[in-house]
């Protein structure tokens, strides 16, 4: 009895990956609006019955999607701080910021964070997402360079959501007007270096 059941939820999950992996590019590849449910059912090798098991509507399912892509883009932000050896804190937000940008190029990323996330989801459930991912990672950050004292003594949370909200207009804007990245990049190390610099002049 135990062995069927484990057998049926491997199956589950084996649908369930079979389906956001096939969505995940057709959604790259199209956008959300140029796919539809019965492709993916055939580009996931299941039935339309099958997916709707799995998922109430083709919504949910780029939920699903949107969550893997944002799970990504952290991991590649891990990956991009630390590969950069950052000497101190404010480097290493530097490094994030430019880590950013980088995941943001990515065609997957532009298309499905950043450009179908907002409509699907709705803005709320779109900062929802990134602030699931991103919320935690930014705070480590900011409280890195707060306890060295290169940052204003200042609460995380609201400190985080406040660097998130710049981050986000920042790319949307970049997405918008592709050669403005490096003037808008400058434009976040400078905030970020005024922070540090307000720090330096307390008493």
């Amino acid at each position: 009895m135990d062995v069927r059941r484990r057998t049926q939820a491997e199956r589950s999950a084996a649908t369930h990956a079979a389906l956001v992996a096939a969505a995940r590019t057709l959604f790259a590849e199209r956008g959300y609006a140029a796919v539809g449910t019965p492709e993916i059912a055939h580009a996931a090798g299941v039935t339309r019955g099958a997916m709707y098991h799995q998922f109430a509507d083709k919504a949910a399912l780029f939920a699903a999607v949107a969550e893997a892509v944002e799970a990504d883009v952290t991991r590649r932000l891990t990956e991009g701080v630390i590969a950069a050896a950052p000497s101190d804190p404010i480097a290493t937000l530097h490094a994030a910021v430019d880590a950013w940008f980088d995941a943001c190029e990515d065609p997957e990323v532009r298309r499905v964070l950043l450009l179908d996330a907002p409509v699907v989801l709705g803005w709320e459930g779109f900062r929802d997402l990134a602030q699931a991912y991103g919320l935690g990672l930014t705070e480590q950050l900011l409280q890195a360079a707060i306890d060295a004292g290169r940052l204003p003594a200042l609460a995380t949370t609201p400190f985080a959501h406040v660097l998130l909200g710049a981050l986000h207009e920042a790319v949307l804007f970049v997405t918008a007007e592709p050669g403005a990245r490096a003037e808008t990049a400058r434009v976040l190390h400078a905030l970020v270096d005024g922070l540090n610099g307000s720090a330096a002049s307390r008493p």
